[in-house]
This record gives structure tokens, sequence and C-alpha cells, in this order.
């Protein structure tokens, strides 16, 4: 169900309907109707095109993550063409140790995308540092399968979080106004598994954001792929200690950039959480 978007949101949809009528702890699950994600640009009103992931659970979690996200690029030159036909990443097939149902969703993304690649797609741009970090080791999962070995090298190649594309470019064009007190939550599929350690908090600051200090942020925030549903004391108790040191600063909003964690640390009902690119977005002149 969870790797099924469609079908994710329309009981998701269900369940916030009718969560005032369940039991406690499913009502603390539950996550609020998210924000309504606005209108996307054309794609291919540009020369420079990049393909984005839209991943399982984030369109019916958080929709306007990637229509913010196209939005951006958009300011920035660059057009976002979807690929409907791409799904879940794989990721959670290998949480659960359904590694081969994982791989055929490996071999599914890759035949979706390859027309594109092709055709001169620049980047498949990753918006949850989760998926990113998984896409990125396609080479890796298919390296013993002589159709796709090659074909999956390329892709991880393409692979880049959205962070790493914003870096690259001229911020300027952004025109980005706000003096904006946030607190900066890096994933662990950010800073550890890809490296990135810093580097929104660059783009953030670069653009004018203040950035409160946040003690131990190397430390997990609880959610890790499927943990948070199979151990959910240790992952309510590392959630709130991360909750602590992210509003020790007194920020007017928490910042992540992976779907798991957003939800995760919303789901205490504290700092408002949304992903980093909603709040650049919401700040375009």
């Amino acid at each position: 169900m969870l790797v099924e978007p469609k079908r994710f949101a329309a009981l998701l949809k269900l369940g916030q309907t009718f969560k005032p009528l369940g039991p406690g702890k499913c009502r603390d699950k539950m996550p609020p109707a998210p924000v309504d994600a606005g209108k996307r640009p054309a794609a291919k009103r540009h020369t420079r095109q990049v393909l984005m992931l839209e991943g399982c659970v984030q369109p019916g979690l958080s929709p306007n993550t990637n229509a913010a996200t196209a939005r951006v690029l958009d300011r920035l030159g660059i057009s976002v063409t979807p690929v409907p036909e791409a799904g879940c990443c794989g990721a959670i097939d290998f949480h659960l140790n359904a590694q081969e149902e994982g791989r055929e969703r490996i071999r599914a993304n890759i035949d979706a995308w390859w027309p594109h690649v092709e055709q001169g797609a620049e980047a498949i741009v990753q918006t949850a540092s989760g998926c990113g970090a998984f896409v990125k080791e396609y080479g890796h999962m298919l390296k013993d399968d002589p159709e796709y070995a090659e074909k999956a090298e390329k892709i991880s190649a393409l692979a880049k979080d959205l962070v790493e594309v914003l870096r690259d470019e001229s911020l300027d064009e952004l025109q980005i106004k706000s003096s904006q007190r946030l607190a900066f939550h890096c994933p662990c599929t950010l800073q550890h598994a890809q490296k990135l350690n810093g580097a929104v908090e660059g783009v953030l600051t670069q653009l004018g954001f203040a950035l409160t200090p946040v003690q131990d942020a190397h430390l997990c925030c609880g959610s890790a792929g499927t943990y948070s549903i199979t151990q959910p004391e240790l992952a309510t108790e590392l959630r709130d200690n991360k909750l602590n040191a992210l509003e020790a600063g007194n920020p007017e909003m928490i910042v992540t950039a992976n779907i798991g964690c957003q939800t995760h640390l919303a789901g205490a009902n504290r700092t408002p959480v949304r992903h980093w690119i909603e709040v650049v977005d919401a700040s375009l002149t």
C-alpha cells in the first residue's frame, strides 16, 4: 500500500476524514490535511530539462514539496519533465527485506526514465533525501544484471538531491526576501549517506534565511525508513530529543529534506515542520 501513490493518497484521505473517530494512538499517527500544492509551471518551457522522482508517499503527505520544487527550478530556467510511470524508488521494499521486489521497481523506474535520459535530461532530481540516497545506489543494486547494469550506473550518475542542483545555480534569480528564523533538521540520508551535510544550510543562508543552532545535529530523529512504525517507542524518544534540540533556538519553523523525517517530526504537533524548498518557494518575489 505504501508504494502505490494513488492508493496511499486515497487511504490517507479516508483516514484524515475519520481521524476524530479513531483510537488515541491512531489519531496521533494520522497527519493533517496537506498544504495545497498550487499550480506547477508548464513542462518543457525551458531548454534545460530535469526529471523528478515524485515518490510514493510524498504526493499524498506533502504534494506542495514537488510543486514548489518545480516553481523554484522554473525561476532558475530549468523545467521539470513529469514521468508518471516512475514509482516508488524501491527503498521501502529493501527496508522490509523484499530485495527482489525492490529490484523490480528499480528496473521499472529505469525503463520509465530511460527515453528522457536519451533525449538529454541533465539530472534526475529527488526531493526526499531517503529516495535520493537509494537511487544513487541503483548502479550497485543492479551491477550483476547484464541487461540493466550499464543503464543503472548511468541513472545513479544522474541522480541529484535537490540541493545539489540549487547550490550550482546563480540564486540571485530567485529574488528571495525573507528574514524567517528556521531550524534545519539534516536527515541521516542527506548528511551520512549522501555526504551533503551543510549543503542545505549553505543555500538557505545565502538566500537570507536566519538559521538557529542545532545541538547534536548528527543524531537521527527516529523516522529511519520504517523504523518509526516497527519501533514506535524508541522512535518517539528519538523524535522528542531531536525536537528539543531543534526548538532550543526558538525557530518560527523547522525545515528538513526528507518526507519521512518531516512527517515523523510534525507528528508531535509542536513547531510546524515543512520541506525547506517550500519556504524558499513561499518567499519568491
